[in-house]
C-alpha cells in the first residue's frame, strides 16, 4: 500500500440495484477514489434481486420498509457488529451517505474507532417529506426535517454538499460544522456515441422535433411538476415541443394524471427507466447541442 492511500468506508441505506441518485453518486465517487490509489469499502443492504457487485462491496441483511417497495432497512444487530468484522480493516475515514440506520451505525463505528466521520448530505428533506406524510401539517413536517439534519449534522466532523444552495441552506439550520461544496461528476465517455436517431425513431418521435429532457427518479422532490406546468407557456413559442420524462418512481402516476388534465397529451411522454450504459446515452445524445443532431430549444436534467 502506498503512503499517501486513504482507506474510507462508506455506508449507505441504499445502493443498486435499487436506482437513484446516491446510488449512482456512490459508485462515481468509488471508482474515481479508486483510480487515484485510495482504497473504499461500502456496507450497504442486500436486495431481492440479484446484482454483481464490484470489489469492496459488504451486503448487509435487509427486511422491507412499510409502504415504501423500493427502499431496504438493513438489519441493525448485523449493521452493528461491523465493528468487529472490520475492526483489523485500519479505515482512516467514515463517510456517511443517508440520514437513517446508515448515520448511527457509521458514527458509531468511527467514533468506537476514533477516527473522523463526515457524510454528504444529498437531499433537502423539507422539500418533500411532506409528501409522504400527508396527515401531518406542512409547517410541522420542514420544522422536523430541519432539526432532524441540524441535529445529525452537527455530530459530524464535517458535511459535503453538492451545491452552494445547498451549503447555504444547511447554514440557515444552524449547522455549524465545516461543509465543502463537492458536486458529483458525470463520467462523459458512458453517454458518448448514443444514436439520437434511433432513440426518436423507437419512440415515434419526429426528427428535428423540438425535445425537453428530464433524467432522474420521478419523485416529488425533483418537482417535474413545475416542467408540466411550464409546456403551457414554452408551447406558445414552440407549438410542437415534447417533454420527455425518463425514469420511475412514486409521483409518476399522479403527473401523468396532471399532464391529461391540463390536455398535454401530445407534448409530454412518460417513457420508463432507461438502463445508464445504453439507452439514456442515446437520449442524451437526441438532445445534445452535437453538430450531428438537432440543437434543442430546452434541456432540463436532474443528477438524481
Amino acid at each position: 500500500m502506498n503512503a499517501q492511500t486513504v482507506r474510507i468506508l462508506f455506508v449507505s441505506d441504499v445502493y443498486f440495484p435499487r436506482v437513484n441518485g446516491v446510488s449512482t453518486s456512490i459508485q462515481t465517487f468509488r471508482r474515481e477514489l479508486t483510480a487515484l490509489g485510495h482504497e473504499t469499502v461500502l456496507l450497504a443492504p442486500e436486495y431481492p434481486i440479484p446484482h454483481p457487485d464490484e470489489p469492496g462491496i459488504v451486503r448487509i441483511p435487509s427486511r422491507r420498509v412499510p409502504l415504501d417497495p423500493e427502499d431496504r432497512a438493513m438489519h441493525w444487530t448485523r449493521l452493528r457488529r461491523q465493528h468487529e468484522a472490520l475492526a483489523g480493516e485500519r479505515f482512516d475515514l467514515v463517510h456517511i451517505q443517508t440520514p437513517f440506520l446508515a448515520h448511527y451505525a457509521a458514527l458509531s463505528l468511527a467514533r468506537r474507532w476514533g477516527i473522523p466521520a463526515v457524510a454528504t448530505y444529498h437531499t433537502l428533506f423539507e422539500e418533500y417529506l411532506y409528501h409522504y406524510a400527508k396527515l401531518a401539517p406542512r409547517g410541522a413536517m420542514r420544522a422536523l426535517a430541519r432539526g432532524f439534519s441540524r441535529s445529525q449534522c452537527n455530530a459530524l466532523d464535517a458535511v459535503l454538499v453538492p451545491s452552494i444552495a445547498m451549503r447555504d441552506t444547511l447554514q440557515r439550520y444552524g449547522v455549524e460544522v465545516p461543509m465543502a461544496i463537492v458536486p458529483t461528476g458525470i463520467r462523459l465517455p458512458e453517454f458518448a456515441g448514443g444514436d439520437g436517431a434511433r432513440f426518436r425513431a423507437h419512440h415515434g418521435i419526429e426528427p428535428g422535433r423540438p425535445v425537453a429532457l428530464f433524467v432522474g427518479r420521478v419523485a416529488f422532490e425533483k418537482n417535474i411538476e413545475f416542467l408540466i406546468r411550464m409546456l403551457p407557456h414554452v408551447r406558445q413559442e414552440v407549438p410542437d415541443v415534447l417533454l420527455i420524462i425518463c425514469g420511475e418512481g412514486p409521483a409518476e402516476h399522479g403527473l401523468a394524471r396532471l399532464v391529461a388534465d391540463m390536455g398535454l397529451g401530445d407534448n409530454a411522454r412518460f417513457v420508463g427507466y432507461l438502463d445508464r450504459a445504453t439507452d439514456l446515452a442515446i437520449g442524451l445524445r437526441m438532445c445534445s447541442c452535437s453538430p450531428r443532431a438537432p440543437k434543442p430549444r430546452a434541456w432540463f436534467c436532474s443528477r438524481r
